[in-house]
């Protein structure tokens, strides 16, 4: 084959693969972009505010119990290693923490098993501090859900409904856990206002509290059926009174431990 002819044929190949080039990057951008679609709402602020929504804890933060959730001993020390790291005993339902469904269910979804789209979701918050400065044991309410609706629009499905009760300003003060004669009281959800989310495919709740239930509660409602229906909590949240009522996007760092009934969680959101 003369010259002539082979740089012809080199520069007729490399146009026909240019052109399948630009082709597929066409194909592969509208797919992308068809794809992306669906997951747009929840990540659409990504570019904003991050606002941690977890307290530190350590042994002496406030537990339903009122044991210590996480214990710290030291593995390795500096000064003998040159380096150092702590053997930490932690109980799953400890300082800012997730309630999977199999923490009130035999065989329920652990919290390895979550939906991982139902960790990063829209954030609606329902402000209860009004109630709860006269209520130690005030609820979230089916009245408050719909107000809510009212003045901000339909709560978008596999959301997480949050509570801002003002509860977390109390950290570091007994009345965060109890009454001065020991009684547990602190804000929570009530299971018709439970119920009614569950029907609007809620995926989570977040409280700023102990307890998905409110402190008074002897029976446990709202656990015992909010999370056997496959939906989880968020316990003991913090920054919810710098968040607005919709908008923002939360990202729900759950552990994955296998088996686990829930487990202390870095959440943060974007406004």
């Amino acid at each position: 084959m003369c010259n002539a002819c082979l740089i012809e044929s080199v520069k007729s190949s490399m146009l026909s693969r240019r052109a399948l080039f630009a082709g597929a990057a066409t194909t592969t951008a509208a797919l992308v972009a068809s794809g992306l679609t669906a997951a747009r709402p929840a990540l659409a602020q990504a570019a904003g505010r991050v606002v941690d929504l977890t307290h530190a804890w350590d042994g002496s933060f406030p537990t339903f119990d009122g044991l210590p959730g996480i214990i710290y001993e030291p593995s390795v020390k500096f000064d003998e290693s040159g380096y150092q790291l702590w053997k930490l005993t932690i109980f799953e339902h400890s300082g800012t923490h997730i309630d999977a469904p199999l923490h009130f269910t035999k065989d329920g979804t652990s919290v390895a098993d979550l939906p991982p789209e139902n960790l990063i979701c829209p954030l609606c918050v329902i402000d209860l501090t009004a109630k709860a400065k006269d209520d130690a044991n005030a609820m979230v309410e089916p009245a408050d859900i719909e107000a809510w609706v009212s003045a901000n629009g339909e709560i978008p499905k596999g959301a997480c409904v949050a509570m801002n009760s003002g509860w977390a300003a109390r950290l570091g003060s007994p009345d965060f856990r109890n009454t001065p004669d020991g009684a547990l009281a602190f804000p929570g959800f009530s299971k018709a206002a439970t119920d009614m989310l569950a029907g609007l495919d809620v995926a989570s709740i977040g409280v700023d509290t102990l307890s998905l239930d409110p402190g008074n509660s002897a029976d446990f409602a709202v656990h015992f059926s909010w999370l056997p229906g496959g939906r989880f909590g968020i316990e003991n949240l913090a920054g919810l009174d710098q968040m607005p009522a919709t908008g923002a996007t939360i990202f729900i760092g759950a552990p994955k431990h296998k088996g686990g009934t829930g487990g202390p969680a870095r959440v943060m959101a974007v406004v």
